[in-house]
């Protein structure tokens, strides 16, 4: 059952006749020391971002086959990637991001790990130079598009998606949704701010303030074709996903790694984990091993 504070703020984007404004993000390329450790950190010590995290390695998880090469957009310290691959070592996973500075870091991070199934490079996501048309089996991004300077370069991320992707390839683009009121971003940016770090809050408001409307969504998406649908949280899109059609069932020993891994998560990040589901759920998404 979704918890109390997010029923409020559903109320508030219901009845609010407020509509913020879009604010790109102050740096289109995160490569400060102090913004890409404080990712890192989110990710892994904090875990703040671990029920997105998992929550969006299941849905991934149905759209991606043994053998597939994946790319994964926008990768940034590959906490993310390092999820799902550790969830689907029999799959190769290609992580892209524009900064450097952030590619070393999930290079540290990977080792630390022993995740091997992953190659990090260098890449624009509006452009994807370095990959052959129709030479990937899927792609999946979590938290990246809002980084994109504005309606434009997330049309020319979707024409590159479209050209690189095989027939018949899956897909799951996942990012935050446009909010009407500032109160609404602001108690989400804050809702953690005594276990995560001053920068991170910061990082968080500026990208819930840079999120594409559903609209924008709809616009781009559509350059992908049949290949998907586009879903949103039940009546609050908080976040929004683009799926293709489900390309396996899980196995049972990814069911059991997958079950592990949730029971590691705290009871507020369980507590997150389920709104999520439940959100998207009323939404029409859903995942086979959920």
């Amino acid at each position: 059952m979704p918890s109390l504070a997010v029923f409020r703020v559903l109320l508030r984007e219901l009845t609010t006749r407020e509509r913020a404004a879009r604010v790109p993000e102050p740096c289109a390329i995160m490569d400060e020391p102090e913004n890409v450790e404080a990712y890192l950190r989110a990710g892994t010590i904090e875990r703040v971002l671990a029920p997105v995290y998992l929550y969006s390695a299941a849905q991934v998880c149905d759209v991606i086959r043994p053998g597939d090469l994946v790319l994964d957009l926008g990768c940034g310290p590959a906490t993310q990637l390092g999820v799902v691959a550790r969830l689907n070592p029999d799959v190769r996973f290609v992580g892209v991001d524009a900064s450097e500075p952030m590619l070393e870091t999930g290079r540290t991070h990977l080792r630390a790990e022993g995740i091997c199934n992953v190659e990090l490079r260098q890449n624009d996501i509006t452009d994807l130079g370095s990959f052959d048309d129709r030479s990937v089996d899927a792609v999946m991004s979590t938290l990246a598009l809002h980084h994109l300077p504005d309606r434009d370069a997330l049309h020319a991320t979707c024409r590159a998606v479209s050209r690189v992707l095989k027939v018949g390839g899956g897909i799951y683009l996942n990012d935050l949704g446009r909010l009407k009121s500032s109160r609404s971003m602001h108690y989400f940016a804050h809702q953690y701010a005594d276990r995560q770090s001053p920068l991170f809050t910061l990082d968080y408001w500026n990208s819930l303030n840079a999120a594409f409307s559903l609209e924008d969504y709809k616009s781009a998406t559509g350059l992908l074709k049949s290949a998907g649908r586009l879903h949103t949280t039940f009546l609050l899109p908080y976040m929004v996903a683009f799926k293709s059609p489900e390309r396996r069932r899980p196995s049972e020993s990814l069911r059991a790694v997958f079950e592990q891994m949730r029971t590691e998560l705290a009871p507020y990040q369980q507590t997150d984990f389920s709104d999520l589901a439940t959100f998207f759920r009323l939404g029409g998404l859903r995942s086979a091993l959920l």
